[in-house]
């Protein structure tokens, strides 16, 4: 695989499921014990050319998500390495029991990739918002939970699950035209994060797609002269704890960001580490507020949930000025 800009940019415009798409049909030739199972979401997860590739390989199974999960699982206990994928509320909601049970329990070797998570189903609504999917995911034991920054990464996450052994749930934010935060070939390794921007005062904790309004808001923090890392948090569960220790002891306050629920997401998580420890930095979790959005543009609810880059910016300014 040469990655290069022109590769770079044309995973920007597939976007999220595009790149999802491509990376199995990538993955494909190499991999005899590959399986795709699919809830009726063929088209949306862009597997169409996957399927004329390997149509042996895939299976799609209808609107039963919960079926799909019990086959995979059956798959997957006779040695073959298996990904799934449905949108994320369906993933994570519909097939918590199943998740919990049969792969959790289990340990076997199935990727759950759940689309359109965050608020990226726009005027599909909270049917279709995957907002507590990290929450839900992370209380699964042997769970890995992804959750990748830009199309790039979100090739290498689906890369690097294919080559572990066990349950992975890949969260896939963001849709066409997602912004290209990694510009060149990069290191992905799972449950270490990377650092995008490096300061001094503030460290900014992100996962998803949400990072590209971190970035943008690096330009209002500036200003008010608070300079701030960001640092993509790409895996939630195994979190990067060495990371967390290094930031902790440099910076004045930690701000985690998410396009997910406040509650049991990445926020709750640093959080819960951070109670281990003595003489940390307060921290700011910055995510969907706690209730259901009105079901509106992508943009619009991140700005009502203070998610765009200049909301964010506005309310770290305000929480240092208040604290030092």
């Amino acid at each position: 695989m040469l990655v290069d800009n022109s590769f770079i940019q044309n995973l920007s415009l597939l976007g999220s499921r595009g790149t999802f798409g491509l990376a199995l049909k990538d993955i494909e030739p190499r991999r005899e014990d590959l399986r795709v199972v699919v809830a009726d979401v063929k088209t949306s997860a862009k597997l169409v050319d996957f399927e004329k590739q390997a149509p042996s390989k895939l299976i799609n199974v209808g609107i039963a998500e919960q079926n799909m999960i019990g086959i995979a699982a059956g798959l997957a206990h006779e040695g073959y390495t298996v990904f799934t994928s449905t949108f994320a509320p369906f993933a994570s909601m519909r097939c918590f029991e199943m998740l919990r049970t049969q792969l959790g329990y289990m340990n076997l070797n199935v990727k759950i990739a759940g689309l359109l998570s965050g608020v990226t189903g726009g005027l599909f609504g909270n049917t279709h918002y995957g907002l507590e999917d990290i929450a839900i995911l992370r209380t699964i034991p042997n769970m890995t939970v992804l959750s990748p920054a830009d199309c790039l990464e979100t090739y290498k996450a689906v890369l690097a699950a294919s080559e572990i052994k066990g349950p992975v749930y890949i969260r896939l934010t963001g849709d066409r035209g997602t912004p290209a935060l990694y510009k060149e070939d990069f290191e992905y390794e799972i449950g270490k994060a990377n650092i995008l921007a490096q300061g001094n005062d503030v460290a900014i904790i992100g996962t998803g797609t949400i990072l590209s309004e971190a970035m943008r808001a690096l330009r209002g923090l500036k200003k008010y002269d608070i300079s701030a890392t960001v640092v993509d948090m790409h895996t939630i569960k195994p979190l990067d704890t060495t990371t967390l220790d290094q930031l902790f002891a440099t910076h004045k306050l930690i701000v985690t960001l998410e396009e997910h629920t406040v509650v049991g997401g990445l926020g709750s998580a640093v959080a819960e580490y951070k109670a281990t420890k003595i003489n940390v930095p307060p921290q700011m979790i910055l995510g969907i507020q706690d209730s259901f959005p009105k079901a509106a543009s992508t943009a619009f609810i991140l700005n009502q949930n203070g998610l765009s880059a200049p909301r964010i910016a506005e309310r770290i300014v305000q929480k240092y000025q208040e604290l030092f």
